[in-house]
């Protein structure tokens, strides 16, 4: 098993990134362009926590090596399946996903955590990712741990990309909802 972890601070506060992420896959986010789709297949509010549970699947094109291929198929299509919750009270959002395609031969599971910063809660949130990632395939150890180092560098790539579509997505959203703010504003003046 191999584990991928990252972590970084957004500029912008928890409610914004909270609310943001939900628009992670969206034309704004030019970074993402491998993800062919989103389906939502449940969304749920605890009455008694209002935490907010949701799950979706994403259908993703991915590129894997030619060796790969032959060992596990060569279907460019690949599904996750990914659960989230939001806590309003704590302030806390957690996704956590997993990988269908290719299952029978690699788990890939990952975590991310959205809070807000400690340093400066009400104008950052900290973000943390981590993936475990394991070979599950038999035979060889030499192969395994090729498919981990693989797929853990191919996963902080695109991982890196996520990062930096959110960060499109949380900045072009600030500025269209602070335009349209300032257009009612205007209205009502």
């Amino acid at each position: 098993m191999k584990v991928f972890e990252a972590d970084c601070t957004f500029n912008y506060s928890w409610d914004e990134v909270s609310t943001g992420a939900w628009r992670k896959y969206c034309p704004w986010n030019d970074k993402v362009s491998h993800v062919i789709a989103v389906d939502t297949i449940s969304r749920t509010v605890d009455p008694n926590t209002g935490i907010l549970r949701t799950e979706r699947i994403i259908t993703c094109r991915q590129c894997a090596p030619k060796w790969l291929t032959h060992i596990i198929g060569s279907d460019p299509t690949s599904h996750v399946y990914e659960t989230s919750y939001v806590d309003p009270a704590t302030k806390k959002f957690t996704i956590c996903s997993t990988n269908l395609t290719w299952s029978n031969a690699l788990s890939v599971r990952e975590s991310v955590v959205y809070r807000p910063s400690k340093t400066a809660p009400e104008s950052q949130t900290q973000f943390k990712q981590d993936a475990k990632i394991t070979a599950l395939c038999g035979g060889w150890q030499k192969v395994k741990d090729r498919l981990e180092d693989i797929t853990v560098e191919r996963f902080g790539q695109n991982a890196q990309k996520g990062r930096e579509g959110l960060e499109a997505v949380l900045e072009m959203s600030r500025r269209v909802f602070g335009e349209e703010k300032a257009r009612r504003e205007d209205q009502l003046a």
